[in-house]
């Protein structure tokens, strides 16, 4: 459970992150997995996923997380996935790169954001070519604070996705209060979605909404052709998933299209 002081304490380990500039906690590194547009027959974007420097889950790195370096981790992986990403050839593939954050790991977005807009300038990867994703797995407890991380992510052309929709603690009372630019629809909705009618309702009906309100929405966790199937008849046209590739240790996979 978090003290007072741990707050105190992790609150000035930020400052001085910011005033020495940020390294990581612990090493880790990235392994990527591909978003891809149907219609386009492209990939739309590339999520930089977390992974031991030997190739460790990201349950094993996350673990490591702590109040007193949450901060720097969050921080660290941006810099971290877009210079990979970077120095593996992303920017000539014209895809965009996808980046979990921490919205409790922030402290004041305008200061906070200034790492990643740097790390991206020294690696010429243009800021509408970032996803920034806020996970639903994640309990908001501050809504002011995320209503200025919209903001300042939108002022410097940086991309939202809310990930894991569906899954998580806020839902549709989240997306009511923010519109991101990408929605993510949980693996849990599609699983079997070609023989469960529910699902096939929801996924519907969620398919409008991101209509409605101008979003992009991927549908993640997309592992059989019968899935796809059955998610191309009801719209959907941004996917990821083992069916097109798994993520590739320090690697950006190819899929053939």
């Amino acid at each position: 459970m978090t003290t007072q002081l741990d707050s105190a304490l992790a609150t000035r380990k930020k400052c001085g992150d910011c005033a020495e500039g940020i390294s990581a906690p612990f090493p880790f590194t990235m392994a990527f997995q591909p978003i891809v547009d149907l219609a386009r027959r492209r990939i739309y974007s590339y999520e930089a996923l977390v992974r031991g420097p030997g190739g460790e889950s990201a349950a094993s790195v996350l673990e490591q997380v702590n109040p007193l370096n949450k901060y720097a981790f969050d921080q660290s992986c941006r810099v971290t996935a877009i210079q990979l990403a970077a120095r593996l050839g992303i920017i000539e593939t014209g895809a965009k790169l996808s980046i979990n954050f921490i919205p409790g790991a922030m402290y004041r977005p305008e200061a906070c954001v200034r790492t990643t807009l740097a790390a991206a300038q020294r690696a010429g990867l243009t800021t509408d070519k970032i996803v920034l994703e806020l996970t639903e797995n994640e309990k908001i407890v501050d809504f002011n604070l995320l209503h200025q991380i919209f903001d300042v992510y939108c002022r410097n052309k940086l991309c939202i996705a809310i990930d894991d929709f569906g899954a998580g603690f806020a839902g549709l009372d989240l997306l009511a209060r923010f519109q991101p630019d990408v929605l993510k629809l949980d693996m849990q909705l599609v699983r079997g979605v070609e023989n469960v009618a529910p699902r096939r309702v929801i996924i519907a009906a969620l398919v409008r909404i991101a209509a409605e309100l101008g979003l992009e929405l991927v549908v993640e966790g997309v592992e059989t052709e019968a899935e796809l199937t059955a998610l191309r008849a009801l719209g959907v046209n941004l996917v990821q998933g083992y069916y097109f590739a798994k993520p590739a240790f320090e690697a950006l996979p190819r899929v053939a299209l």
